[in-house]
């Protein structure tokens, strides 16, 4: 039984409406609202009602008309005139199948010939990987030149000012830029913060605003200081980074002969193939085994600065075997190391 329905059901019985239940009616009729919008700023659009107000455009009247930024009545348009090419797309839509977030990401990409497909990836797929997923979906169904040309043709750069007077901004890249950017960008993060190891963990900025101390490093550094891997994997179903993230053959073929690829295999089950070392530091090839195995934080789900935790410790195992290493963000690797003490202080007592 849905939400919605149970809902409902509460308001025969004269129950009183969960805070649950009360969070799933106003989003299901948040969804509703934003598709009849959608639908009629399109219609408007078309009618060429807007013009006999002077406005520029059918998004500078609606951006004037319901007090909202122009680029948001743009993507309003966008999606509204996708939609009338999209019939199942936009009756999923309409029905509440679809949320606005999978809608606006489907319109992108969708035509008339892969709309069947796409929502079919649609409706097994979180919105949060859906982008992904597509993109995946559509990688193996272009040629890596047109997929190369498609990602250059739309690569770009804006930002703007905040009226708090920040600067913020957006870019588009071909994945293999935006890796190199990404990747520079956490690496000297990393490398600073080991150069800060003696701070409280409470002193230290969010992510956020070490990314940006970072980013501002780079610049004024003249371009990256540190060295980064980054590891490919290929697998029957395409060439893709660590976060699943698809790139053209053509780059691999491309990028080779200069550079050392790291080759990960797999079993027949598709897991890594187990490395072991007695150091106490994981070698680079065993940590793109946990790295593919684990893929997150298998505390608190995180994908965030991983690191490499031994379990158990190094001191009591005295060896480096990935069956004993896990991924773990910085705060949960923190947090099982200062609980460990504890826990052995208890004991005792």
């Amino acid at each position: 039984m849905s939400m919605v329905e149970t809902r409902r059901d509460a308001g025969r019985e004269g129950k009183p409406e969960t805070l649950r239940q009360r969070v799933v009616a106003v989003g299901t009729s948040w969804s509703l609202a934003q598709y009849e919008l959608v639908s009629l700023v399109a219609t408007l659009d078309e009618s060429g009602e807007w013009t006999a107000d002077g406005a520029v455009s059918c998004a500078h009247w609606v951006g004037q008309a319901l007090d909202v930024e122009v680029c948001t009545a743009r993507e309003w348009l966008r999606i509204g005139r996708a939609l009338m090419v999209l019939p199942m797309t936009d009756s999923a839509f309409e029905d509440g199948l679809l949320s606005y977030s999978k809608v606006r990401t489907l319109t992108r990409v969708a035509t008339a010939e892969n709309e069947v497909e796409l929502l079919d990836i649609a409706h097994a797929t979180p919105a949060g990987r859906l982008g992904v997923a597509i993109a995946g979906w559509l990688s193996a169904r272009e040629l890596p030149e047109e997929t190369e040309a498609r990602h250059h043709q739309s690569r770009g750069v804006s930002w703007r000012t905040d009226p708090d007077g920040m600067t913020s901004g957006t870019f588009r890249l071909p994945p293999a830029d935006a890796k190199r950017l990404t990747e520079a960008i956490d690496g000297e993060l990393v490398r600073g913060r080991r150069e800060a190891v003696d701070a409280s963990a409470d002193a230290w900025p969010s992510i956020s605003q070490q990314r940006a101390d970072a980013f501002i490093g780079l610049i004024a550094g003249g371009g990256a200081r540190v060295v980064t891997e980054i590891v490919v994997h290929v697998r029957g179903d395409g060439t893709k980074f660590d976060d699943g993230t698809p790139i053209p053959w053509t780059l691999l073929e491309r990028i080779a002969p200069e550079a050392f690829v790291r080759v990960l295999i797999h079993d027949a089950e598709g897991r890594p193939i187990n490395a072991s070392s007695r150091h106490r530091h994981p070698s680079a090839r065993q940590k793109r085994v946990v790295r593919e195995r684990d893929q997150r934080c298998i505390g608190c789900g995180s994908t965030e600065f991983l690191e490499y935790d031994h379990d158990p410790d190094f001191e009591t195992s005295r060896r480096t075997v990935v069956d004993e290493l896990h991924l773990r963000c910085w705060s949960c690797h923190r947090a099982r190391h200062v609980a460990a003490p504890r826990r052995a202080a208890q004991a005792h007592l």
